[in-house]
């Protein structure tokens, strides 16, 4: 089983605050999920140090188990980022990608290098429920609008 300890933790009950100041806050009923985070490299689940790709630990050659222990754990929603495409723009891990959504019941996002209409289109129509943009949202204008436009609330 995986150490959960490394990971974001489920639901938190979140704060309204009425009369718009910032240190007041009075709890609710509400729940937030929280999205556990998964990220991919060479079909495998990993973890970067401070980002950088020469300090990566590998928690698990079979992400598809991670993913069932974070389930087994209550937990609901999924975000995976594929490393690998956050560089080259492509999609290098979408066979576990789309094994991971297949085989769980998992509410399943990915970001990592979505810079096209071809690329946003390959990871829905794998099963994923919704893509994150990152970047390209507010570096192109364009595209981020006609992925609004095609596709709403699963960006």
């Amino acid at each position: 089983m995986i150490n959960l300890n490394d990971f974001i933790i489920e639901k938190l009950k979140v704060s309204t605050n009425t009369d718009n100041e910032p240190w007041k806050w009075e709890p609710t009923s509400e729940v937030v999920d929280y999205y556990k985070l998964v990220d991919l490299f060479e079909g495998k689940a990993v973890r970067l140090l401070k980002g950088e790709y020469d300090q990566m630990t590998v928690y698990n050659e079979d992400p598809l188990s991670v993913a069932r222990d974070f389930a087994a754990c209550g937990a609901t929603c999924l975000h995976l980022v594929d490393l690998e495409g956050a560089k080259s723009g492509t999609t290098p891990n979408i066979d576990t990608i789309r094994r991971l959504a297949a085989e769980t019941d998992l509410f399943t996002e990915v970001g990592g290098g979505i810079r096209s209409m071809e690329v946003v289109e390959r990871y829905l129509n794998a099963g994923v429920h919704r893509v994150i943009l990152g970047t390209a949202a507010v570096n192109d204008e364009a595209f981020l609008k006609e992925a609004l436009a095609r596709y709403g609330d699963r960006v």
